[in-house]
Order: structure tokens, then C-alpha cells, then sequence
């Protein structure tokens, strides 16, 4: 399919490139891309969460207070769940939530939402030179990425770019990530999506 690549961003100046029809041709797939994005989502859980059991918190081998006469509730230990400091019921325990995706659906996943981002036209593309910066200031990127008109943005780059990143890390609504690092969470969760030439043939190749 034909697709346009800018020479400068906002600009009319545009090639135009043909692109494969099996990556940004694809029908919407709303289940296949919910599976990949929650499997994404719960692979990012650390799971490190932990509790002691009664058993496991430390103390309360002796009774605290003997068996009658005290008008109290008969306790043996001060570790029960029921005091203070002791231990939890159902304590959490450290836990993998990672779930498996097949390679086949994941690519499925990934160029059904790159056709519809090409379908919405939130996918623009432009020249590698458009984006470079030659020093890391915040400003600069400002002002070169005024002309879109998009609240949220992710910028892909076929590598990392220090001076991009640098520059773009004081922009909240926007984020550098390179081809490597692209998910189908960002890839929705972003307004609008600018990739460079190098980074486009870069995804045609890793989901064709």
C-alpha cells in the first residue's frame, strides 16, 4: 500500500513509499489486542508483595495471660491474627502474574494496531534528519514537534538517541522509545504516534 513519509514535520513536502500490506493492512482485532495489552500490563507486576502468617511472624511462644480468671477471652499466643502485630490470615505471598502469548498472536496483536493506527492516520512518518537534534534542549524539540496537533505523543526512533531523549524527558506528554522497546499498550495508550523512516522499515521487517 502507498504511504506517506514527511520531509519536515507539519509540512506538505511528503514521498511517497510503499509499505507491506500484511503490517498495516490488517483488520481490527479488539480481543487479540486486549489479550496482548493485559498480557503486557501483568508481565510489568513485580509481585514482590509479601506477608507473614501467625506461624512466621516472630514471638508469642509463651501464653500471654493464663487460661481463667482474668475476664478476658482466652488467647495462647500474641502472633493471632486477632492482635496487634500478629500475623495476616490470608497472607500475600510473592506470585508470578506473568501469562503467555504466543508469538503468532503477538504479531497479530501488533500490526492489527498498526493498521488502524495508519487507518485514523495517528501514524506519522518522517525522515530520520527531521527529529535529530544537535544539543539537548528541551525547548528546541518544543518547537519542532508544535506543528502537530496531538495532546500525547510517542516518538520511534530505529535506535536510542541521547540528545532526543535528553531533550524530550521534561515533555510529559511525550515519550522516546526505540523499535525494540514498542508495545501494544503505548502504541494505543498514545494519541498520536511519529516514527522515523529507518524505525518504520525497522517494525515492517521485526511483523512482516
Amino acid at each position: 500500500m502507498d504511504f506517506a513519509v514527511q520531509n519536515s514535520i507539519g509540512g506538505s513536502d511528503q514521498n511517497i513509499i510503499q509499505i507491506s500490506d500484511s503490517v498495516f493492512s490488517n483488520a481490527l482485532n479488539k480481543a487479540l489486542v486486549s489479550q496482548a495489552i493485559l498480557t503486557y500490563l501483568v508481565r510489568s507486576r513485580s509481585g514482590t508483595k509479601a506477608q507473614k502468617t501467625r506461624s512466621e511472624v516472630r514471638g508469642g511462644g509463651i501464653k500471654p495471660f493464663r487460661q481463667k480468671g482474668t475476664g478476658r477471652a482466652r488467647a495462647g499466643t500474641i502472633r493471632s491474627p486477632l492482635w496487634r502485630g500478629g500475623g495476616k490470615v490470608f497472607a500475600a505471598k510473592p506470585k508470578d502474574y506473568a501469562q503467555k502469548l504466543n508469538k503468532k498472536m503477538y504479531r497479530g496483536a501488533m500490526c492489527s494496531i498498526l493498521s488502524e493506527l495508519v487507518r485514523q492516520d495517528r501514524l506519522q512518518v518522517v525522515n530520520d534528519e527531521c527529529i535529530s537534534l544537535p544539543e539537548i534542549k528541551t525547548k528546541n524539540l518544543i518547537n519542532l514537534l508544535a506543528p502537530l496537533n496531538w495532546d500525547t505523543l510517542l516518538i520511534v526512533t530505529s535506535k536510542s538517541d541521547r540528545n532526543l531523549e535528553l531533550s524530550a524527558r521534561n515533555i510529559p506528554a511525550v515519550t522516546i522509545c526505540s523499535v525494540k522497546e514498542i508495545n501494544p499498550y503505548d502504541l494505543v495508550k498514545f494519541n498520536g504516534v511519529l516514527a522515523t523512516y529507518s524505525a518504520l522499515r525497522c517494525i515492517e521487517r521485526d511483523f512482516s
